[in-house]
């Protein structure tokens, strides 16, 4: 059965990476209050984030370990307060918390990735209660069941979606590769996207037999992160369902004019 964060809502996917920041635009950073905003605005309906926890105890939208990169600050974001980084966002879009992203758009399904340790249980305690419209992924599948296994206490009727980690992903490929039926139904058991680069070096990640794989089982596959709108046609001809972009206004243009 479909997860309800994939039912009604257009196909292909296009899920806004980090928000948007229009083109030319210095004062819009990545996962901020209007970043989200714009790929809003310019009718994403998906939004990939990150998350981290701040020193007390808010789940806040932010890539990276530290501030260094966006807020031209060298501390780690579990080292200031959300009014801290309230202050170094101020300026750069405004700092968004996970349960604001989801009050603030009430009409956006967010895909969440989990990137500290520490975020995880309080990330799914807040997830549980937006489960319809989120989608809990981690490059450690630790985290990423970490975190559904709090929103599963608080929220057993309904876990958020889900799509795997690196080592559950691994297992993935490896089942494909083997074709064995019995394995590939126990890999990509549980899982509602199966979300992907194209390649990792010289090796393929997306293949033909993997799409026809996951597709068997109900499983999307969605790629990231894909900017040219020549590998987007490419892409998508070959029947992927989503598409992870920092162009999410090139990307769902370009569906529209196609469809």
């Amino acid at each position: 059965m479909t997860h309800p964060y994939l039912q009604d809502a257009r196909h292909p996917r296009v899920l806004a990476h980090r928000g948007l920041m229009p083109a030319g635009s210095s004062h819009i950073a990545e996962n901020s209050f209007a970043a989200v905003a714009e790929a809003q605005a310019a009718g994403a309906e998906f939004i990939e984030s990150d998350c981290h926890l701040t020193r007390d105890g808010e789940v806040v939208l932010f890539h990276d370990e530290d501030l260094s990169r966006v807020a031209g600050d060298p501390r780690l974001v579990r080292d200031v307060t959300l009014a801290e980084l309230e202050a170094l966002m101020a300026d750069r879009g405004g700092v968004i918390s996970l349960r604001q992203a989801f009050e603030a758009f009430p009409l956006t399904r967010f895909n969440i990735d989990i990137k500290a340790e520490d975020a995880a249980a309080p990330a799914g305690m807040i997830l549980a209660d937006y489960a319809e419209r989120a989608l809990v992924s981690s490059f450690s599948d630790r985290r990423r069941l970490r975190a559904l296994a709090v929103a599963a206490g608080k929220r057993p009727e309904l876990l958020p979606a889900t799509s795997p980690g690196s080592g559950r992903l691994a297992r993935v490929l490896a089942a494909v590769a083997s074709g064995s039926r019995p394995l590939i139904a126990r890999a990509l058991h549980g899982l509602d996207a199966l979300q992907i680069p194209e390649r990792q070096g010289p090796l393929p990640v997306l293949t033909r037999r993997l799409l026809a794989a996951a597709h068997a089982h109900g499983v999307e596959v969605h790629v990231w992160t894909i900017n040219d709108p020549d590998d987007m046609r490419r892409l998508l001809a070959r029947g992927v369902d989503g598409i992870v972009t920092d162009r999410a206004d090139v990307a769902l243009k370009l569906i529209t004019r196609e469809s």
